[in-house]
């Protein structure tokens, strides 16, 4: 019955965290989400992408600190204990790990509040300040 508020309400969070880390982005500090012009999205999730592992960890570690829950966005299915029991992993792994070991996920829910996003944006920009 609240879909389209739930959604605006997504999307609202998603634009104000891509305008506030957008700085970041542009000084080649982390990876923002791309979404090609000729398409939507619904704001499921919010990710950026770090470096590397060390720098994601300590990421996570600086926004937890200040009661902010970030989390790893996925691990590749060869690497998951299902996928190595039951799959296979064809060539050299180049990509799939390495990207996967940049991302991390920001809060994304239907009610984050202005202060909320606001927060977030300022650890994220805290850590990368220092």
């Amino acid at each position: 019955e609240v879909a389209e508020e739930i959604n605006r309400d997504r999307l609202a969070t998603w634009e104000r965290y891509y305008a506030g880390l957008k700085p970041l982005a542009d000084q080649g500090k982390l990876v923002l989400p791309t979404v090609p012009e000729e398409c939507g999205h619904n704001a499921h999730m919010f990710y950026l992408k770090c470096r590397d592992l060390e720098e994601r960890t300590a990421l996570i570690r600086h926004l937890k600190a200040n009661d902010i829950l970030a989390v790893f966005h996925y691990i590749p299915l060869h690497s998951a204990p299902a996928g190595q029991k039951f799959g296979r992993f064809d060539g050299a792994d180049v990509y799939t790990t390495a990207e996967s070991e940049r991302l991390v996920r920001l809060p994304m829910y239907y009610g984050l509040t202005e202060a909320d996003r606001n927060k977030v944006i300022a650890k994220v920009l805290e850590f990368y300040a220092q």
